[in-house]
């Protein structure tokens, strides 16, 4: 038996070992009726039971993917340490038949990477330091060993991490599905550095595209739950993604690593719920839509103007000023008379408002001052003997009231921001001084916006700020952690307004300002929020290796982002070489049949996920309708969708991001469609980066300037046949 069967061998007497303990542990506790009763006692023991047999049943199919021989210094000998998403204790009291992956210990299968030196790991009890003798991966699948591959060992040749490398690519030359998937058992280095990251620090992550910015999130989420478990909880953390289809991809992920009840949303309808939004938004999914759809190169002048005002934190401060002066002026300085010859003083209700109450939010003081003035009218009425008389001064004080509180409005924040642009509101606390101080070009746009009862992406964190402001915020209303994706699209008020509502600014924020496809409301460089937090409470990383798309594709994007943006982190790919990429010329009269034929051919090279990406809305509807004609039944995928679906899908490439595809058909790569600025850059440098295995751009005419149709890397000329499906 040779040394690859001999260690086969092993690995499967072990894992039958462990599955047989492990189904009958399960089997056990599910004979065990469970407990619905009122004894708080057994309550507890069923709660242990129940967690229980969730770990041992997410275990039994793929009860671990990692081996460690690790001997710590002083010690008699080795050990070795299995590595999976859940631990597996032993009954007896013995070392862990499992080892759970965020435990301190496992963090040196994720960290060492060969050599001769020590291993180290931060315990409780401080750094345990020793030496690695074997580092191997394994694949189980429903309780099936499919894969041992041994990435060190010390007492051989194999010393230079090679073995991992080739396990890396096995596993990134998977084919996609419709759902993101975790990456547990092929987390790098750098990723587990930020993953491992202390909770009270806000984790800003610059990273590229297919550096698996999103996942490493999810991942970190998961260990914050295990890591500090008695000071978070899932249900007070939550991810902010970009829309509802992009949650939908990556939904599965958590529920593999075994975490649940993490909400999930897009800070629109976050914040919609929030404040209670009478009005809808321009366009709930992105209003960057319109122009997008459209092929504009730029958003509207008015727009970029909006945006970029709205979004800063100087706008917070302008709204803070107002708000200052609404505190001030909103209380009435005229006395209350509930009735002839009755009167409370003015200074009364000031003293009431000011001094009393003065710990309270505005709309909480008014409340509380509204209800001390009806039990001053309740107690005065006590006083009344005349049941006739009694009754008329009580109707007349309820009138009166009535008429006092018009001149004190009970504000919601939507009405509060009305109130800021618009100068017939009446408002005596939005000075001539405060409203200057207003872009003209904002005003017009937001108040054409009003009148259609509408308010735009960018009003959404005002919205926010201004409800805190007068309403406070509930404990229940707080994060014990945010993880904000696509972070180059939210502005800094978002960011800061999102830290009101965060516990000791535990943040992961991670994107890629080269896919700042909305730059002009969103995030153009990470010091306008790094700046938002304290030296000592902001860490920030980077991530340039990508491990979605092979090297030619990389290569071939990279060229796009350096002709049309300049500057910026370019990926550094994997060593994982696949198929040339293709810039193909297709007149548009036969563009429909050539993407019929070229999509067939892809999916017999047996590619799971295939996407037609357009540049404009119209051209994705135009197409997905005569793709249909001529038999293939594909998606399109649309800005308002709630899910992906996988397949086959046509979709323009502003609603792209965050996706994966096995193959990626990029059509109108030509200068009208994708200039040579930095916008069309980074809308085509976006999806071309969708693509694990194969990448297609198609053009009519001219190519881009952004494409280099004269690299001798990529295949620019149809071959008939089969060919056009390879090099």
């Amino acid at each position: 038996m040779d040394k690859n069967q001999s260690a086969y061998q092993e690995e499967q007497n072990r894992l039958d070992a462990i599955l047989a303990d492990v189904n009958r542990r399960l089997a056990e506790l599910q004979a065990v009726p469970v407990y619905r009763g009122p004894d708080f006692t057994e309550q507890a023991l069923e709660a242990v039971r129940e967690s229980s047999r969730q770990s041992l049943a997410l275990a039994s199919d793929e009860p671990y993917f990692g081996r460690l021989d690790f001997q710590p210094e002083n010690a008699a000998g080795k050990s070795a340490l299995y590595i999976g998403k859940f631990g597996v204790d032993d009954e007896n009291g013995g070392e862990p038949h499992v080892i759970d992956w965020r435990a301190p210990v496992a963090s040196m299968f994720y960290s060492y990477t060969g050599g001769d030196e020590k291993a180290a790991y931060e315990s409780p009890d401080g750094l345990v330091e020793g030496l690695v003798y074997l580092k191997r991966n394994l694949v189980i699948r429903k309780q099936i060993l499919q894969r041992v591959v041994d990435t060190y060992e010390r007492d051989s040749d194999l010393l230079s991490g090679a073995g991992g490398d080739e396990f890396l690519l096995y596993r990134l030359g998977e084919n996609k599905d419709n759902k993101l998937r975790d990456i547990v058992s092929t987390i790098q280095a750098e990723q587990d550095k930020i993953i491992r990251s202390a909770k009270n620090a806000a984790l800003i992550i610059q990273g590229v595209a297919g550096s698996g910015k999103t996942t490493v999130a999810l991942h970190r989420l998961a260990f914050l739950l295990y890591q500090y478990r008695d000071q978070v909880k899932a249900e007070n953390m939550i991810i902010f993604a970009p829309n509802s289809m992009f949650l939908d991809y990556i939904s599965g992920v958590l529920p593999e690593l075994g975490v649940g009840h993490i909400r999930q949303s897009t800070f629109a309808d976050w914040a919609t719920e929030l404040t209670g939004l009478s009005f809808a938004l321009e366009n709930p999914a992105d209003e960057s839509a319109v122009w997008f759809a459209l092929g504009s190169k730029r958003p509207p002048l008015n727009d970029e103007v909006s945006g970029r005002w709205k979004g800063s934190v100087a706008f917070r401060d302008f709204l803070e000023s107002c708000f200052d002066g609404y505190a001030r002026t909103c209380l009435p300085q005229e006395p209350f008379h509930p009735w002839d010859g009755k009167t409370l003083p003015a200074e009364t209700i000031g003293v009431w408002y000011n001094e009393e109450y003065k710990h309270l939010p505005p709309a909480k003081r008014r409340e509380r001052v509204v209800a001390r003035i009806k039990r001053w009218i309740t107690m005065e009425l006590d006083k009344v003997w005349d049941a006739k008389q009694k009754k008329e001064r009580k109707t007349k004080s309820t009138q009166r009231l009535k008429a006092y509180l018009k001149g004190w409005p009970e504000l919601d924040a939507l009405s509060f921001y009305k109130a800021v642009f618009d100068p017939k509101s009446g408002a005596v606390w939005m000075t001539e001084e405060l409203r200057g101080r207003i872009p003209e070009a904002v005003a017009k746009d937001t108040l054409a916006s009003f009148r259609r009862k509408k308010v735009r992406h960018e009003d959404l964190p005002a919205l926010v700020f201004i409800h805190a402001s007068l309403h406070g915020i509930e404990g229940s209303e707080r994060f014990d952690h945010v993880v904000i994706d696509e972070a180059q699209d939210a502005s800094p008020f978002q960011i800061a307004v999102l830290d009101q509502y965060t516990r000791q600014h535990s943040f992961t924020i991670l994107g890629d300002l080269s896919q700042g496809i909305h730059a002009y409301r969103g995030t153009q460089d990470w010091a306008e929020l790094t700046s938002l937090f304290g030296e000592d409470e902001t860490a920030y990383f980077e991530l340039e290796r990508s491990y979605r798309s092979t090297m030619e594709i990389i290569r071939f994007a990279n060229h796009v982002l350096s002709i049309g943006v300049g500057a910026g982190l370019l990926a550094v790919p994997v060593f994982r070489s696949g198929e040339r990429v293709k810039v193909l010329r297709v007149e548009k009269e036969r563009e429909s049949l050539f993407l019929r034929d070229a999509v067939e051919r892809l999916l017999r090279r047996n590619y799971d996920t295939v996407a037609v990406i357009t540049r404009t809305e119209e051209d994705a509807v135009r197409l997905h309708a005569q793709l249909g004609e001529l038999g293939l039944a594909a998606s399109r995928i649309t800005a308002d969708q709630k899910q992906y679906a996988g397949g086959i899908s046509v979709v323009p490439v502003y609603l792209t991001k965050g996706l994966e595809f096995d193959a990626a058909i990029l059509t109108d790569a030509d200068p009208l469609r994708y200039g040579a600025d930095a916008q069309d850059a980074k809308l085509l440098y976006v999806g071309c980066t969708r693509a694990l295995h194969d990448l297609w751009v198609l053009y009519d005419g001219e190519p881009s300037p952004l494409v280099n149709v004269d690299d001798p890397e990529i295949v620019t000329r149809e071959l008939p046949g089969e060919d056009n499906a390879g090099s």
